[in-house]
């Protein structure tokens, strides 16, 4: 075990830092409506945190009569442009991120979304991530650990030295299998017990001697 830890933190997009979530549901649903197909807003939180082709797979399941490729092309375009337009940061997570960085602890995004919907992330803040690990690189999206061990291995770290903050049960699910430290804050879903997991309602209320203490492998949890 490194003592000097963490020895990064991994952030999930979609969520957790950014409240795009209306911005894909709000997606999904306009393109039902082209094709006189019902989604409801249960359908879209059903959604949270999936791989993209989970998610087009889904909506031509309902009906959408369109490739998997292209739906998930639509989607990608439409959360991408109103992203560029107006990135709709947590201002919990934006904070926080600040605070970890000023630390100097490196950090990684580690995402479902494809490159072109980060890209548009990363133009706001280009220095913050040291790695970028998107949905259109990995074989297996969450709840694979995949993902976050790619992250560790492009940072070069081990995973155990890591803490993940995700949002969704797939992210939380993946971040866990990784073996990274993993906390769990409850945006629009809700969060589930699980063991080793920290789960708080925001991380505006979380410390850098927090963030050091789970990933030594203390446990937070503000749900419970």
């Amino acid at each position: 075990m490194n003592t000097n830890v963490p020895a990064a933190v991994l952030w999930d997009m979609d969520g957790t830092l950014i409240d795009s979530e209306p911005y894909w549901i709000e997606a999904e649903t306009e393109l039902c409506a082209k094709f006189g197909v019902p989604w409801s807003h249960a359908d879209g939180l059903s959604l949270v945190g999936n791989p993209l082709n989970t998610s087009a797979q889904a909506l031509k399941e309902r009906g959408v009569l369109m490739s998997i490729d292209d739906i998930v092309a639509h989607l990608i375009g439409r959360v991408t442009m109103q992203v560029r337009e107006k990135t709709p940061w947590q201002q919990d997570a934006f904070d926080l991120l600040n605070t970890v960085l000023a630390a100097g602890i490196p950090c990684a995004l580690v995402t479902m979304s494809y490159k072109q919907l980060a890209d548009a992330l990363l133009a706001r803040v280009p220095e913050a991530f040291a790695v970028v690990v998107t949905g259109d690189e990995v074989t297996n999206g969450k709840p694979d650990p995949e993902a976050y061990l790619l992250a560790a291995k492009r940072l070069g770290v081990d995973i155990t030295d890591c803490v993940a903050i995700e949002d969704s049960p797939a992210g939380i699910g993946s971040a866990i299998a990784s073996g990274a430290r993993t906390i769990g804050v409850q945006r629009i879903i809700p969060v589930d017990a699980r063991e080793g997991l920290s789960r708080v309602t925001t991380l505006g209320g979380l410390t850098l001697a927090d963030i050091r203490d789970i990933a030594r492998g203390t446990v937070i949890d503000t749900l419970a």
